[in-house]
């Protein structure tokens, strides 16, 4: 008897029915598309834009990039180890470890697990040392009376915890119990909003501790803490289906699926976001190399959670890239957007003219050659993220966020956003 059939037969005997979190499979001609986006990506080899998620969600799939995808591990491996190892150069290390945030070394760890490595020997023994000082100094931040706040994010912070848990690596129970904590009292925000991604991480990070029975002295909390999880997961669902967003579902199904419980109607819930995700399919929603990455594992019906026993053998597909051959009968439609800043003084507003399917960021940097724009950006995995514009950096709980006139928030970010004939975009200073 598998392990799904035992837990089905154990509640059964206790007199509950579990509801569990199917997703029906796809058309795999659909689910390939999606990920034949991610093989531009495997391209970019440069430091700055190698992803460990684009890995970990290939190896969680039905689909596989081949050589290229043993080739990306390998720059992934040089990126991380360099950045980490006792040889690196003080410089060197110092630079690169600025630019290496405690979840992009959690994913990294995670991409090991997939390919069915554990963090043994005296190289990953370093990232695991790093990861444990990243954790300690946000537990610090965060302070004995949890009035702080992380430097990075609560999804950080989850995420690092799981990695740590994947390695089988123990996390001790006053650095688990800020997470709890958090859960139990409704902290876990994302610019001042309710995250649904960020919860669905921290439920991760405890089924995985629940799994490996480690923390026993905080056993009861966490087993408490997955079930909040869950139900502020489903309370969070849309009128169309989603978990609270459509890039925050694939990550809300991942923990769902891990989930199974009596009497909290998962099965009708998922089945209606199955219908969301392939209306969003379909629409083109998904561009994003990181929620794509974390969207193939479910439509593979696997989670993170797979990779505490992953299986390096399973059968994928090979990729093929796409073939399309541009038609020179074709000429590219020309729309204007106006682009708006009133959180600078003087504020800033022009129309400016640009390609039909140019995204946010490439009118941005059009805006700053025609002159009198300026921005700045960091890059992070989930793409480039505005730091400053026109001069105006973002203090520590502030963001620029992106808006649709007259008051739309965007939910993707300036490299996926593609604006429509006529838009006004805003780019506003909030504080949270």
């Amino acid at each position: 008897m598998g392990r799904l059939g035992l837990l089905l037969f154990l509640l059964g005997a206790l007199g509950a029915q579990a509801e569990i979190c199917e997703i029906p499979r796809l058309d795999s001609q659909l689910v390939e598309m999606l990920g034949r986006h991610l093989l531009p990506w495997m391209d970019r080899l440069s430091p700055e834009d190698l992803n460990p998620s684009i890995y970990i969600g290939l190896r969680l799939s039905s689909l596989q990039a081949g050589s290229k995808e043993d080739f990306y591990l390998h720059n992934l491996k040089l990126k991380y180890q360099q950045c980490f190892s006792g040889s690196a150069s003080s410089d060197t290390a110092s630079n690169c470890q600025t630019q290496v945030s405690m979840g992009q070394l959690a994913l990294y760890l995670l991409a090991l697990r997939a390919n069915c490595r554990l963090a043994e020997g005296h190289k990953e023994d370093r990232l695991v040392s790093q990861l444990k000082r990243f954790l300690e100094e946000e537990r610090k931040a965060i302070g004995h009376d949890h009035k702080g706040h992380p430097y990075t994010s609560y999804y950080q912070y989850g995420l690092s915890i799981l990695a740590l848990c994947l390695h089988q690596k123990r996390v001790p129970d006053y650095v688990v119990g800020k997470l709890l904590y958090a859960v139990e009292h409704d902290q876990l925000f994302q610019q001042g909003h309710f995250s649904v991604d960020t919860i669905a991480m921290a439920g991760l990070a405890f089924t995985c501790l629940e799994r490996f029975n480690f923390n026993p002295d905080q056993r009861t909390r966490i087993t408490t803490a997955i079930g909040t999880v869950r139900e502020k997961i489903l309370r969070a669902q849309t009128p169309e289906g989603h978990f609270g967003n459509v890039y925050s579902t694939p990550l809300a199904l991942q923990l769902l699926m891990a989930s199974p419980a009596p009497g909290v109607h998962l099965g009708t819930a998922c089945t209606k976001a199955r219908a969301a995700l392939l209306a969003s399919l379909q629409d083109g929603a998904f561009q994003n190399a990181l929620v794509i990455s974390q969207l193939l594992p479910v439509l593979n019906h696997k989670t993170y959670l797979d990779l505490i026993f992953p299986d390096c053998q399973a059968q994928r597909a090979m990729l093929v890239p796409a073939s399309e051959a541009p038609s020179l009968s074709e000429l590219p439609e020309i729309i204007t957007v106006t682009l708006k800043v009133s959180s600078v003084t003087p504020p800033y507003e022009r129309s400016l003219f640009a390609i039909s399917g140019f995204s946010l960021e490439e009118i941005l940097k059009w805006a700053h050659e025609f002159g009198g724009f300026t921005y700045e950006t960091q890059t992070t995995l989930s793409g480039p993220y505005l730091t400053s514009v026109m001069g105006k950096v973002a203090g520590p709980r502030e963001f620029w966020q992106l808006l649709r006139a007259p008051n739309t928030p965007l939910l993707q970010g300036i490299a996926d956003y593609r604006p429509k004939d006529g838009e006004t975009i805003e780019l506003r200073l909030v504080s949270w």
